[in-house]
């Protein structure tokens, strides 16, 4: 597996100053990723200053949030608007990429009218937007922190861009059909992305979850040198998805979900961050372990790899109260303590049967997905919904509230002198980075 830097150890825990910072570049949503890491640096004492990707009015025009909707959002807090991408921005003909879509049907998605000239017009108004309003963003940091800041401080930079779905109608019926459709509603992720709508999806992800994070590194270049002049240290660090090593028939073994179709700008990003580590720069991208939430629920089945936490819990932390309290919290929200060993021999099946058959590969990933392994997928992950007594009270819920807080730990203190820049959170690393008892 070329290139594969997994993290298999407990990071070292870095003994934070009063005065160190840690710098949310985009906006903190519910329950997720970055909450972990959020509350990592609480704990040591860091001031987190947050940012918003902004809110569109009711003309669509790009606006920083009202006295209303940020009353309840933690000082120090930036109201520059950040958000990403080009769906909404006009071409020399005054309509967006959204606009050409409008009252396209469903059985008639791949005859839009959106063309490659449309599409790079709108990219690059985009783009520059994004770029002006980042430089906005980056001057009132440098403002708030570079007074307060002495020798010896750190400023740690996290971006939290990801995404790029375009709002319009047309495009979320299609990728429930690629991402859940089975029978006559299946669609291929293939066919899709090598569509007209999947190239401004291409784009318009790479835009969002890519490049965003080498805007920040760039333009905040010059505040990075003014505090390595006061002998204050800076990392950057993102989130990432390039599959995840879990136990499989009783080894740890890389896999992954299909169709992961942002995979690509995940690739892009890992590009972005070897260039900037490669000048020097402190930067890492973490390939983070599968977990469910709102925002990755279209992706069902990719929570299948999740319940094999419990069992790198086992093996790792056997004696660790939390690994005994995970496994009954697991047995408890299931109809049958003993149906635990069963979801486990299911997902070994599975995880075997998909590497063969060339849907979980390292080599050529990402993979899109096939018809017969969408719906054995879609079919296991309904299997173990059923198993449970309350499908409000999940077994990945309990277990992704481990993933939050271990990726947390590790995003803070490894990525104080990050070795690599990207690195693979394994379940093998989640676990060993438990609270210490």
């Amino acid at each position: 597996m070329k290139d594969f830097t997994a993290i298999r150890n407990r990071p070292e825990e870095v003994p934070f100053k009063k005065g160190d910072v840690l710098v949310l570049f985009g906006e903190l949503f519910n329950r997720g990723y970055a909450n972990g890491l959020v509350e990592e640096a609480e704990a040591h004492g860091l001031t987190v200053v947050r940012a918003t990707v902004g809110r569109r009015d009711e003309n669509n025009n790009l606006r920083a949030l009202t006295e209303e909707e940020s009353k309840n959002i933690p000082q120090p807090f930036i109201n520059v608007p950040l958000e990403a991408g080009f769906d909404l921005e006009p071409d020399s003909k005054g309509q967006t990429p959204n606009d050409y879509l409008k009252g396209l049907k469903l059985s008639d998605w791949q005859n839009t009218q959106l063309t490659e000239q449309s599409l790079q017009e709108s990219l690059e108004k985009g783009r520059a937007r994004f770029k002006k309003q980042t430089a906005t963003f980056v001057a009132q940091l440098e403002n708030l922190i570079l007074p307060k800041l002495q020798a010896g401080n750190h400023v740690h930079f996290a971006h939290l861009m990801a995404g790029g779905v375009p709002r319009t109608k047309i495009v979320l019926p299609l990728m429930n059909r690629v991402f859940k459709g089975t029978g006559d509603r299946y669609l291929s992720s293939k066919e899709f992305w090598e569509s007209q709508i999947g190239r401004f999806l291409q784009l318009n992800f790479h835009v969002v979850t890519a490049e965003t994070f080498d805007v920040l590194v760039d333009e905040s270049s010059a505040l990075r040198e003014k505090l390595k002049a006061k002998n204050v240290s800076t990392s950057y660090v993102a989130y990432g998805y390039h599959g995840t090593e879990v136990i499989i028939n009783g080894e740890y073994h890389w896999q992954s979900y299909a169709p992961y179709i942002q995979g690509w700008a995940k690739c892009d990003l890992e590009k972005y961050s070897k260039k900037w580590f490669d000048k020097g720069v402190q930067t890492c991208v973490y390939n983070c372990p599968e977990i469910l939430t709102n925002s990755s629920s279209i992706f069902q089945g990719v929570e299948i790899a999740l319940y094999n936490l419990l069992r790198s819990l086992k093996r790792e932390q056997p004696t660790h109260p939390i690994t005994k309290k995970m496994e009954q919290d697991c047995e408890q929200v299931l109809k049958e303590p003993q149906m635990l060993q069963q979801i486990f021999s299911k997902v070994d099946e599975f995880m075997t049967w998909s590497e063969k058959h060339g849907t979980s590969d390292y080599a050529t990933w990402p993979q899109h997905s096939t018809k017969e392994q969408l719906e054995k997928m879609l079919n296991l992950s309904d299997e173990i919904l059923s198993m449970h007594k309350d499908e409000k009270q999940l077994m990945s819920a309990v277990l992704s509230e481990i993933i939050f807080k271990s990726c947390g730990y590790i995003m803070l203190h490894d990525a104080y002198k990050p070795k690599h820049a990207v690195a693979w959170i394994g379940h093998d690393a989640v676990s060993k980075c438990l609270p210490k008892t």
